[in-house]
């Protein structure tokens, strides 16, 4: 029997100390512990798709609490399902004593841990539903009171106009027009476009 532990924080930005010391007191080998840092939306991660050839039949997989497996209900049932009874590895959820497939291998500690995952799994997924509601609400709310949202337009140069036209008639280069209007190649043409030169 191997022991595994599986960290998932949300950015690159976040820190997993605080996964990697709750697992700490079950000794995993670090070698078999994988992290994983984006989204719990899906399951297409590195770490976990790594973590999910490793384990096998009696291996034991221990992660700190049900929403770092993931955020789609649908999904961290399927995986559950994966793990424990195609594989037949064990799970222990730290933060969640009753989802922890070792401590009763019974009919009613399978029901129970599988009823408990069901109910964990869909807070799990409305939890992020309604974050997803309330960034877009609270974007609504912005946007009504007149603030805007992504790049800030370019200023353009008064001589804007007359330096494209020089361009179409071939009096000026792509190059001398760029560097006299002292903007970006993509801007350059965005902006003929928008303005319809």
């Amino acid at each position: 029997m191997n022991t595994y532990g599986y960290v998932r924080v949300s950015t690159k930005d976040q820190h997993t100390d605080r996964q990697l010391i709750a697992l700490s007191k079950y000794q995993i080998p670090k070698r078999n512990l994988y992290i994983d840092k984006q989204s719990g939306k899906d399951f297409n991660r590195p770490a976990y798709k790594k973590l999910l050839r490793r384990i096998k039949k009696d291996d034991l997989l221990i992660i700190k609490s049900i929403d770092r497996l993931g955020r789609n209900y649908d999904e961290i049932i399927e995986q559950w399902h994966l793990i424990t009874k195609e594989k037949g590895t064990d799970i222990k959820i730290i933060d969640m004593p009753l989802l922890d497939t070792t401590r009763s291998k019974d009919i009613l500690g399978t029901f129970i841990a599988d009823l408990v995952l069901q109910v964990l799994s869909f807070c799990a997924h409305s939890e992020r539903e309604n974050i997803h509601q309330r960034q877009m609400e609270g974007i609504r709310a912005a946007k009504a009171r007149g603030v805007r949202f992504g790049k800030l337009p370019l200023s353009l140069p008064d001589d804007f106009t007359q330096t494209v036209r020089k361009w179409k008639r071939k009096e000026l280069t792509e190059a001398e027009a760029l560097a006299h209007l002292h903007i970006s190649r993509s801007s350059f043409f965005k902006y003929i476009k928008v303005l319809k030169l």
